[in-house]
């Protein structure tokens, strides 16, 4: 199966440098370019890539505003984005993984990396390493406003899941919970699945979010 991929940048070089890299892999194929996120979105809802390389600060309309359009309508919400920024902590990462990304590289990833980056998150999966989930999320939660409070969506949740979803908020990998919970791998994964359909949450990153959100890991400094 061939993974489609829209490229978002506004620096030509680093789109023809992407797209170069996308076009010369086996099984991946570029579908679109953008240079401002206007054109992103406008790319997303008519390519329908499997995956956008978005960057954050861009004219007209950034990445993260283009990143929520994408990701919130009907006709681009399959569409996943991964987000591209100069720092690992750039203080826009946050905001944009809140806004439905699904993870985040750095400009200088290496072209091996860049291909699994996105076979990755086009499987579905969330493109953060879990120590590396907590740190960023973490960091940005404490340095954030203040979120006004919220009916408790978690009641939808069987006690076993809100575990589950604890510990992913903690960072531990999927491995980790069934070792934490004496139980397979699979039924981590089956849990984990639930609770994402049952929250309404496209990916990983989301669930760290939401349970940092209701306070399921204590704030510590890292």
């Amino acid at each position: 199966m061939t993974i489609s991929v829209a490229v978002a940048d506004d620096q030509a070089l680093v789109r023809v440098g992407f797209c170069g890299i996308i076009a010369a892999t086996p099984g991946l194929r570029v579908v679109g370019e953008a240079a401002n996120g206007e054109e992103a979105v406008a790319v997303a809802r008519a390519a329908k890539p499997d995956v956008v390389l978005m960057d954050v600060r861009m004219p007209v309309l950034d990445g993260i505003e283009a990143t929520r359009q994408i990701t919130a309508a009907p006709e681009s919400a399959g569409v996943r984005v991964i987000i591209l920024t100069t720092f690992d902590l750039d203080e826009y990462v946050f905001a944009a993984l809140r806004a439905g990304a699904s993870g985040f590289l750095l400009k200088d990833t290496l072209p091996d990396d860049l291909v699994m980056a996105i076979r990755i998150v086009a499987a579905g999966e969330a493109l953060l390493a879990p120590s590396i989930t907590r740190r960023l999320i973490a960091h940005f939660l404490r340095t954030e406003p203040a979120q006004p409070a919220k009916p408790d969506r978690l009641t939808i949740l069987t006690a076993r899941e809100r575990q589950v979803l604890t510990l992913i908020a903690r960072g531990l990998s999927n491995t980790e919970i069934a070792d934490d919970l004496h139980l397979s791998a699979s039924t981590i994964s089956t849990h984990i699945n639930r609770l994402l359909a049952k929250l309404q949450l496209r990916d990983r990153v989301q669930a760290v979010i939401l349970g940092y959100e209701y306070g399921l890991v204590p704030d510590t400094d890292e």
